[in-house]
């Protein structure tokens, strides 16, 4: 809003979120100004501010070494301002600025210039809470701690610091608000003697920080900007907001008592798949989606969470042969209504009913189409409802991303294909459950990678531009056969004919790890992340590309990140425990492998892990018992003999390493092809047996 103009409401609560720049008064003149300057930059073009401003949702006042920014919507509004301002002066310059917010009530009034102006309580406060802090915190008095708690995503980044005494000995209670990167975790100077609770000073962010508090001088504050910024990896640019993109959350029931979660979930994921074929549209995978969904009953939060500009969401009612979907796409930045439809058919219209929301929402978004793409938007891969239900059933399994999810959703996707022979994308389903239960090492690798080639093969037959089918045979042709040329072929065809399924980025990525092009393989998981910046495996491999490039510290980081989105996510624990292993932490290690409960005692991979770090601290005979348990379990479950090969080198007897390797080679395990660039096998380089094996590797 500018300054000439007034708002149309007469505020009485408002919500402030007051700025100003340490140690201002010490600066330079020219400094003062440029300083300024680039405070008002950043702040102007944050996307909160844009926002407000074009909903007629702000005032913004000068203060001198600062501003106050009085948002009259929410108290997220000024919040999500606050974090976007941090990330911005990270990605921008060093600039050591502090921040409060404080909800409460302000006055509307005209200045000596008769221009707009606020004042009152609310605004006081609020430069009262920001004043008890130092560079790179955001503070917030209780009383906008408690409003914003009311929304459950912001919990794990408040943390209550105590009372802090300001002018006339007025006691203010404080809430820090940080996250692993942003904001400023350490305890201000004026409550540093204070008992401090909720800070876990466990955390390496908080340790940094807790150093830089104690450097008072402007230039280690603005030192420790610019170690914070240089900390940061792909946080900034996930958050940045695609023009053309949407989250399609999962359909909602009419009823609770008449529910079919396979149906609701089937209908955003078919949406997704008919969508993401678009080039210019950015799709979160349903996963991501289903998430944000069950988190978040409001679907503008989820939009939110998921870094999107639209929301496509709706209720889905069947009955005997009938269907009934209403579906709305919301504008997450103001929740206006950008189409809406309601659908009432037969169920054998199902189809009619999909590509009329898909063509609507690519409409809505003004996306110009191909011919191609027109074509792909309405392609129908089956006439037959029965074995469209039974193929929803098995991506519903499928979508779990689990050993039994696998293995069931082979069940449903063979069902469907006994109701329609030609029904490609069955057999594709086939194909890409077994390829993933091959790389993962849950079936022998020929089982796995055999049947997924036959069905891939199958499932191209009958329709060359399936993506999920070149995809999948892409991974046979990279983890079986050792292909990595035939693999580029089938990957590239996948991501061409669906440039937005994460999936791609990801084996594509590996296909150019395999090719020791390391920063290449790091742009393509970045990009992944990119485009679906919620998904946690993407989030876990983009960290396990630097871990081959041996950029240890980075993978730390990058799991960690993954680590915010769900703190139980196994996959990123254990990549943590095998970067502290190659960096000689083997207690830290241990210490993070610990975090994983049952799973720990019974994953081969986990135990892997914990024998290597025992064997790194020297306890051999912990490290044999895991070994005997590894071997016991083969009689009776495929475990790759690289895992035992794993503790065999870092115990350093290369004779039964290389025997394990062999085994490995001959059932050419799911982790024999990484040989070449997995740090685990560095110690083993210049060993003329190591060198026989990557020659008859072949990669």
């Amino acid at each position: 809003m500018t300054d000439g103009e007034k708002p149309k409401l007469r505020l009485e609560i408002a919500h402030v979120l007051f700025i100003d720049i340490v140690g201002y008064s010490k600066l330079l003149i020219d400094e003062q100004t440029e300083g300024l300057k680039a405070l008002n930059t950043v702040v102007l073009n944050t996307e909160a501010v844009l926002e407000a401003e074009a909903a007629n949702q702000l005032i913004r006042l000068p203060t001198g070494d600062g501003m106050a920014l009085v948002f009259t919507s929410s108290v997220e509004a000024s919040v999500e301002c606050a974090l976007q301002i941090a990330q911005r002066l990270w990605q921008t310059t060093p600039l050591p600025v502090r921040m409060g917010i404080h909800t409460g009530p302000v006055n509307q009034l005209e200045d000596v210039n008769q221009r707009t102006n606020i004042a009152g309580a609310g605004i006081n406060v609020a430069q009262r809470v920001m004043d008890c802090g130092d560079a790179g915190h955001i503070l917030l008095s209780q009383r906008a701690a408690d409003d914003l708690g009311h929304y459950g995503r912001w919990h794990s980044y408040l943390h209550e610091i105590g009372e802090c005494e300001v002018k006339h000995g007025f006691r203010l209670s404080l809430v820090n608000l940080y996250t692993e990167k942003l904001g400023n975790p350490t305890v201000p100077q004026k409550l540093k003697k204070r008992k401090i609770a909720g800070i876990s000073m466990s955390r390496p962010s908080v340790r940094v920080a807790v150093v830089g508090a104690l450097l008072l001088a402007l230039i280690a504050t603005a030192t420790w900007f610019v170690f914070q910024r240089r900390e940061q990896t792909s946080a900034t640019a996930a958050a940045v907001v695609p023009e053309k993109s949407v989250a399609i959350l999962p359909f909602r029931p009419l009823s609770a008592r008449t529910r079919d979660e396979t149906l609701e979930n089937g209908m955003a994921d078919t949406l997704i798949a008919k969508l993401s074929t678009i080039a210019h549209i950015i799709i979160p995978s349903l996963s991501s989606a289903q998430k944000y969904a069950e988190q978040e009953n409001d679907p503008i939060a989820a939009g939110r969470l998921l870094h999107v500009r639209t929301v496509l969401e709706g209720t889905l009612q069947k009955a005997s042969d009938r269907i009934r979907v209403t579906a709305r796409l919301i504008n997450v930045a103001d929740g206006a209504s950008l189409w809406s439809d309601t659908f009432d058919e037969k169920f054998t219209d199902v189809f009619a009913v999909e590509d009329t929301i898909a063509q609507k929402v690519a409409a809505a978004l003004a996306v110009r189409l191909t011919g191609e793409e027109q074509k792909r938007l309405t392609k129908r891969y089956t006439g037959n409802t029965e074995a469209y239900q039974l193929y929803l059933k098995g991506r519903f399994q499928w979508n779990k991303y689990t050993e039994e999810g696998w293995r069931k959703s082979i069940e449903f996707f063979k069902q469907a294909a006994e109701k329609d022979p030609n029904y490609g994308l069955a057999y594709s389903g086939m194909a890409d459950s077994y390829s993933l239960l091959g790389e993962v090492s849950f079936l022998t690798p020929k089982e796995a990678f055999e049947n997924a080639r036959t069905y891939a093969e199958k499932a191209l037959k009958l329709d060359e531009s399936l993506s999920e089918a070149h995809l999948s045979l892409g991974i046979v042709k990279l983890f079986y056969d050792w292909d990595v040329a035939a693999a580029a072929k089938e990957l590239l065809r996948a991501k061409e004919l669906d440039p937005h399924n994460v999936q791609v980025y990801h084996f594509n990525g590996h296909r150019l790890e395999f090719e020791s092009r390391f920063d290449d393989a790091i742009a393509e998981f970045k990009r992944g992340v990119e485009i679906d910046p919620t998904n946690l495996i993407i989030n876990t491999e983009f960290a396990n590309a630097y871990y081959l490039a041996r950029q240890f510290d980075a993978a730390i980081t990058q799991c960690r990140k993954t680590l915010e989105l769900d703190p139980g996510f196994e996959i990123a624990i254990v990549w943590i425990a095998q970067a502290y292993e190659q960096k000689r932490m083997y207690q830290e290690a241990l210490t993070e492998l610990k975090k994983l409960g049952p799973s720990g005692d019974t994953s081969p991979f986990v135990l892997a892990e914990v024998g290597s770090s025992e064997a790194g601290l020297g306890h051999r005979a912990e490290a044999e018992k895991i070994i005997k348990k590894l071997q016991e379990r083969l009689a009776h479950e495929y475990v790759d003999p690289t895992l035992i090969a794993y503790i065999y080198i870092v115990l350093g007897d290369r004779d039964q390493a290389f025997g394990w390797l062999e085994r490995g080679f001959q059932e050419r395990a799911g982790n024999i092809p990484w040989m070449k660039i997995e740090p685990k096998y560095d110690p083993l380089r210049g060993d003329p047996r190591l060198t026989d094996l990557l020659r008859r590797i072949g990669i």
